[in-house]
């Protein structure tokens, strides 16, 4: 039996609508706007697109956006002076720093520059460890997109086997602890575990994240197991550039028991949940009830 396709981009429709009535209500009941402020350095096409996608969907939802477009040749200062600024600033409830940064800029120092508690992408090595030990943070919003739809579709997570295949620092290792988090029994594997595909085949949810086009084969999933395909990778495919996840759809989708596309999966929700963080970050600093089913 075929897969159920985990609808991503009307998951992502769900939340941003969910976002804009909690936005509605924070300006009836306390005269407050959430305001996201993205800086991108440099004309990266893929990351202008992006910034673009991003500044639009804030103002969909009743946010403020404020976009800060610098030149490439804008000095490591100048950057960490705008971020202090932007930390200052009353009307900024979450700030972003669109990576990649040029190479004569230090990604760590910029980021953990971010007031953390204005660090919608979760980025601040503060955020990173209070996730790691089980605090309130701010969560990456790949990871935190994969969680509620994983919930969503499965209702509690308790006892289950994870296997995320990926152990980098965006996703990786943050959907560890969130899995962890729902209690339940987590595995990361990498390009270096031992006989990988027997690894993937215990697992009842499997996480992919290992940026390889394609590289998990059906063969590699339990019968009616849960896959998430975080992968975002462009193949050339009968003469066209094609867009593809880390999972081999065809054969992994006669497998699985659901499974999210690669695009209109995972991708949807990355931007819904950096709103859904800067809302919770407007409530946080405000001391105001959070939003339920948006945080981790």
């Amino acid at each position: 039996m075929a897969a159920t396709i985990i609808d991503g981009k009307a998951f992502a429709a769900k939340v941003r609508a969910q976002v804009a009535e909690h936005v509605q209500r924070l300006k009836d009941e306390h005269g407050l706007v959430p305001g996201l402020a993205v800086v991108l350095v440099g004309e990266d096409p893929a990351s202008q697109v992006y910034v673009r996608s991003k500044g639009k969907q804030t103002v969909e939802v009743g946010m403020n956006s404020y976009e800060h477009k610098l030149d490439v040749a804008t000095t490591e200062a100048a950057l960490l002076s705008l971020i202090q600024q932007l930390n200052a600033d009353p009307k900024v409830h979450g700030i972003l720093v669109q990576l990649p940064l040029p190479p004569h800029m230090n990604s760590d120092l910029v980021i953990n520059a971010i007031d953390p508690a204005k660090d919608v992408d979760g980025f601040h090595i503060s955020n990173v460890g209070l996730l790691g030990t089980g605090q309130k943070s701010m969560v990456p919003c790949t990871p935190l997109g994969s969680l509620m739809m994983l919930r969503d579709h499965l209702g509690s997570l308790s006892g289950l086997n994870a296997v995320i295949v990926g152990r980098s620092n965006i996703v990786g290792k943050p959907m560890a602890q969130l899995l962890l988090g729902d209690s339940c029994t987590v595995t990361i594997a990498h390009s270096r575990t031992k006989d990988l595909a027997e690894v993937c085949r215990r697992a009842d949810i499997l996480v992919a994240a290992v940026g390889r086009p394609e590289m998990i084969q059906g063969d590699w999933v339990k019968p009616g197991a849960t896959v998430i395909d975080v992968g975002i990778n462009r193949i050339a495919r009968d003469g066209k550039n094609t867009l593809v996840g880390d999972v081999d759809f065809a054969s992994a989708s006669a497998v699985a028991g659901a499974i999210t596309p690669v695009p209109g999966g995972v991708g949807p929700m990355t931007i819904a949940c950096l709103l859904a963080n800067t809302l919770t970050a407007t409530c946080r600093a405000h001391g105001l009830a959070e939003p339920q089913g948006l945080t981790a």
